[in-house]
């Protein structure tokens, strides 16, 4: 865990008023409360792309809450697909794991 002020050195080019800014915009979600906040090492990943976002590729401010949200649906779908196939690899077999395992075969990569 890191502090605010961590965080800023780390994201860099980025004053402190504007991660807060993110922070009451609800674009990061640290633990703590306002001084006191800690921050894990995805909220860092995520703090240095809303800057890049905003910084590198000139996403307006009502446009980075849309990106976010298509992020996190894309890395939680990743998570689903990824235990899916850590269920189909158990070597047991039945009707709905055969299926399923057809199924996927069929998607494109």
């Amino acid at each position: 865990m890191i502090t605010f002020e961590t965080l800023c050195v780390r994201v860099g080019g980025v004053p402190a008023e504007e991660i807060q800014h993110w922070i009451d915009s609800e674009w990061l979600r640290p633990e703590g409360t306002r001084g006191h906040y800690l921050f894990r090492e995805i909220d860092e990943a995520r703090a240095i792309l809303i800057r890049e976002l905003r910084h590198d590729l000139g996403v307006n401010e009502e446009g980075v809450p849309i990106v976010l949200s298509l992020l996190d649906q894309l890395y939680a779908s990743r998570r689903q697909m990824l235990r899916l196939r850590e269920a189909l690899s158990i070597p047991r077999e039945n009707e709905l794991r055969s299926k399923l395992r057809g199924l996927l075969a069929m998607m494109p990569d």
